[in-house]
């Protein structure tokens, strides 16, 4: 005999199954700070409606949340003198104490890799990282360049790159293998070490940083680097050109004169072929083909842009309108707006939070 359930019980057991389901699946996010209000917009991005917003302190430039989605990160910048990094947790949707960077004053840029935030420190000079879990920063690095701005990890952790504005440089900084302390005597001090002793250590090399500089125009900014790690893109906001260097031998291949003047970001479609450039008083967004390199397209915006983020499934782009209150929504198959996300006021960083 077949035991069956009522249709009325049948309904509740699907019905309560759809909404764990629900509840399990990740929910995506866009958040974009709001320099002016002091704010971060937890956003959604299908209705673009702001489901809430949060607390980050003064001078907010940019934001990163954490790999699961989890926790967002904010820069508090005030042109290079304050020295805090503003927390949300994006579940509860509350800031949570911020974590004081001490001497590492004006942090800027922001990543997160391998379960660290990454960060650029521009009074001070240095990059660092901050871990989560042990709730302190666990590593700098000086660059000795004057406004270390915007930085990138490698998901390996081998190479960080960073944008310096005044010094009109980028830094390629790539972990290498180095032999032991002490190395061989200068001439004029006898012969080798003895065996086991300074110079001569036994075991593997350790690992160390080296860095190079590399020359690029006036007033390097935003930067992103090519999916595959091939190039990196420097979009000069002086000069208004774009410097490309070959990532392998660290060197300017080419400069375009994109007539970029005042640039603020650049960033790639996920798929590598477009490169976007925003200008903070320009009135167009630029679109770039990379492997020709020539220009495809000036999208009409409003008076000026900063924030580029690609949605990662790439059929949008976001980007923040600062002195027009709103984000851009552009469509990455026709490169036209489709939409505008409103009352953001000063839009400036932007990034995308996957809960799992």
């Amino acid at each position: 005999m077949k035991n069956s359930l009522p249709a009325a019980a049948m309904l509740a057991i699907l019905t309560v199954g759809g909404v764990l389901c629900a509840q399990n699946a990740p929910s995506a996010s866009l958040l974009v700070l709001s320099k002016r209000d002091h704010s971060l917009a937890i956003i959604d991005p299908t209705t673009r409606k702001v489901l809430a917003r949060a607390p980050v302190g003064d001078d907010p430039h940019e934001v990163i949340a954490s790999t699961d989605g989890a926790t967002a990160y904010v820069s508090n910048y005030g042109g290079g003198s304050l020295h805090t990094l503003a927390v949300i947790d994006l579940a509860t949707r509350k800031a949570l104490p911020s974590i004081d960077l001490g001497p590492l004053s004006g942090p800027h840029g922001l990543t997160f890799v391998a379960g660290r935030t990454w960060f650029t420190a521009e009074g001070a000079k240095v990059i660092g990282s901050y871990d989560p879990a042990t709730r302190k920063v666990d590593w700098v690095l000086g660059t000795g360049q004057n406004r270390t701005h915007m930085i990138y990890v490698s998901d390996d952790l081998k190479r960080i790159v960073t944008t310096n504005v005044s010094s009109g440089t980028v830094s390629i900084i790539e972990k290498a293998a180095v032999r032991g302390p002490g190395g061989p005597p200068p001439p004029g001090f006898g012969g080798p070490p003895p065996a086991g002793g300074p110079g001569n250590l036994p075991g593997p090399p350790r690992m160390d940083w080296n860095q190079t500089l590399v020359a690029v125009g006036n007033g390097p900014e935003g930067f992103d680097v090519s999916p595959g790690g091939k190039e990196i893109w420097v979009a000069n906001a002086q000069d208004g050109t774009i410097s490309i260097i070959d990532a392998a031998t660290r060197k300017v291949t080419d400069t375009l004169a994109a007539n970029v003047q005042g640039a603020n970001r650049l960033k790639f479609t996920p798929d590598g072929k477009l490169v976007f450039v925003s200008m903070l008083g320009g009135a167009d967004l630029v679109v770039l083909d990379s492997g020709s390199r020539q220009q495809v397209k000036r999208i009409p915006i409003g008076h000026g842009a900063a924030g580029i983020l690609m949605r990662p499934d790439g059929s949008q782009a976001f980007v923040a309108c600062t002195p027009d209150n709103y984000v851009v929504v552009i469509n990455l198959h026709t490169l036209e707006v489709e939409g505008k996300i409103s009352d953001i006021v000063e839009p400036d960083g932007l990034a995308w939070a996957v809960r799992h």
